[in-house]
C-alpha cells in the first residue's frame, strides 16, 4: 500500500475534511469533501506524472491535494495554515520522513490564492492547479435554484457543462511536434444562457493566474479554453 492509499483511508484525516465540509457548507461554500480532495489529489499526481517527474514527487503531490482543505475544520480564511499543521501531525504519526512532510505541507500552507498562495515547489505547483482547475456542477451544495442563481460562485458552478484537464509534455525533434514547453490546457463548456462566461473571470481570475504562475515553475504553459474558444 502506498503513502497516498494509507493517508487517503485514514479515519482521522477522513473525519476532519468530512467536519470541514460540513462546516463551508453551513457557510454557503460549494462542496470542498472528500470528492473535491480526491480529485484534486488524483489530478496533482497526473500533471507530475505526464510532465515526466519522479515518481516520489508524484506520490507526495498526491497525498498533498488529499490533505490540503483539511484546515476548513478549523477555519475558512486561514485553512491553508491550519492545514498544513494539522497534516504534519497525520503524517508524523504514520511516519513519514521529516523532508517529505515539509515538502507536503509546504505545499498545503500555500495553496490558497487568498493567503497569497505560491509554487514553491513542483509539488505546490501541482497542488495549485489540481485544485484550481475543479470546476463543475456537483460542487453545487444549495439545492434552492433561486439561491443558486443570486450566488454567483453557484452559478458559476452550475453553468459548467464540461470540464477536462489536458496536460501533454515537451517535445522536440524532427518526427514530432516542436514543444519546447509543456502545455497544461483547462478546457470548460460553459451554459451562457444560465450565466455570462465573464462571470466565470469575476471569480476566477486569480485562480487562473495561480495556474499560469504555477504551469510556469514546472516549465509549462497554462492554456484555457472556453467553449472552444482560447482564452489564455
Amino acid at each position: 500500500m502506498t503513502i497516498y492509499d494509507t493517508v487517503k483511508n485514514d479515519p482521522q484525516a477522513r473525519a476532519y475534511i468530512k467536519a470541514g465540509n460540513d462546516a463551508l457548507k453551513a457557510l454557503g461554500y460549494t462542496e470542498h469533501s472528500l470528492t473535491h480532495v480526491c480529485l484534486t489529489a488524483e489530478t496533482a499526481g497526473m500533471i507530475l506524472e505526464k510532465l515526466g517527474f519522479p515518481a516520489e514527487q508524484i506520490e507526495l503531490a498526491r497525498v498533498a491535494g488529499f490533505l490540503h482543505d483539511i484546515g476548513n475544520m478549523m477555519n475558512r480564511k486561514f485553512h491553508a495554515a491550519a492545514g498544513a499543521e494539522m497534516a504534519r501531525t497525520i503524517l508524523e504519526r504514520m511516519g513519514m520522513g521529516w523532508e517529505e512532510i515539509g515538502t507536503v505541507c509546504s505545499a498545503i500552507g500555500n495553496h490558497d490564492e487568498g493567503s497569497g498562495g505560491k509554487p514553491v515547489s513542483a509539488v505546490a505547483a501541482a497542488l495549485n492547479i489540481a485544485d484550481k482547475v475543479d470546476v463543475r456542477r456537483s460542487r453545487v451544495q444549495e439545492t434552492c435554484m433561486e439561491n443558486i442563481l443570486t450566488d454567483i460562485h453557484d452559478r458559476v458552478n452550475y453553468a459548467v457543462t464540461r470540464a477536462e484537464l489536458e496536460v501533454l509534455p515537451a517535445m522536440g525533434g524532427e518526427a514530432g511536434e516542436n514543444r519546447e514547453k509543456g502545455v497544461i490546457r483547462l478546457c470548460l463548456d460553459i451554459d451562457a444562457g444560465f450565466t455570462p462566461v465573464m462571470d466565470y473571470f469575476e471569480i476566477f481570475l486569480q485562480r487562473m493566474l495561480m495556474c499560469k504562475r504555477a504551469a510556469a515553475f514546472l516549465h509549462a504553459e497554462f492554456e484555457l479554453m472556453i467553449n472552444n474558444a482560447k482564452i489564455i
